[in-house]
């Protein structure tokens, strides 16, 4: 944990680091909310800057904090089943907030560059991330599909996540080929599409084992 403690206080202070070494050569307004075409649609002073590493610095840490407890405040984690794994998932969800802020960073410096392009990319490769951890949760109460049935019966448990690892790598591949290929509204169309597939096809598998078992 001393390890990963390190890593995520490099992960939060790096897009402040970066923010500082932009912050000399912004204009007096910069870009601080973009269109689904990519575009910039709204601007602040070159002040501003700092706030996409405060609000994300805080919600790194804190999401570090409660995975990396998990076992300590989850009844289902007594025996500290998952730590391994959350912890090697607090720690990739503590780099994509780094990489997620330092993204938005560039494109608010740089008003031409393809924001869609590197967000919905970015967004793929963490989806893929998560695909992999998917298979290796064990039951808990704060990360992965906590269904009453999945929590109900490891088995179907299991299973669900398994489903759940592969439908979220290959979203996240899609994604990122989608990203690569299209621009502007339509890959944010079929990022939505991805999203609902991968999040909602798992749960329905899920609860049609449930049935399943009662029969």
């Amino acid at each position: 944990m001393k390890n990963s403690a390190w890593w995520v206080v490099l992960f939060i202070i790096a897009p402040f680091g970066y923010a500082a070494y932009l912050y000399p050569s912004l204009g007096e307004q910069i870009p601080i909310h973009f269109g689904m075409n990519g575009r910039p649609d709204n601007w602040a002073s070159r002040n501003s800057i700092f706030m996409l590493p405060v609000i994300l610095g805080f919600v790194n840490f804190f999401t570090w904090l409660l995975l990396t407890n998990i076992d300590k405040i989850d009844p289902k984690q007594a025996k500290g089943d998952n730590k391994e794994t959350v912890n090697g998932l607090s720690l990739f969800l503590s780099a994509a907030l780094c990489g997620l802020s330092l993204i938005i960073l560039y494109s608010e410096a740089h008003e031409n560059v393809a924001i869609d392009k590197l967000l919905f990319g970015a967004l793929g490769i963490l989806f893929m991330g998560l695909g992999f951890f998917m298979p290796k949760l064990k039951q808990n109460y704060f990360a992965g599909y906590k269904l009453p049935w999945t929590l109900e019966n490891e088995d179907n448990w299991k299973k669900t996540h398994q489903l759940a690892g592969k439908w979220w790598m290959v979203g996240g591949v899609l994604q990122l080929l989608f990203a690569i290929l299209l621009k502007g509204e339509i890959l944010f169309y079929f990022f939505m599409t991805i999203t609902i597939l991968v999040a909602l096809i798992p749960a329905i598998y899920s609860y049609l084992q449930f049935k399943e078992t009662k029969k």
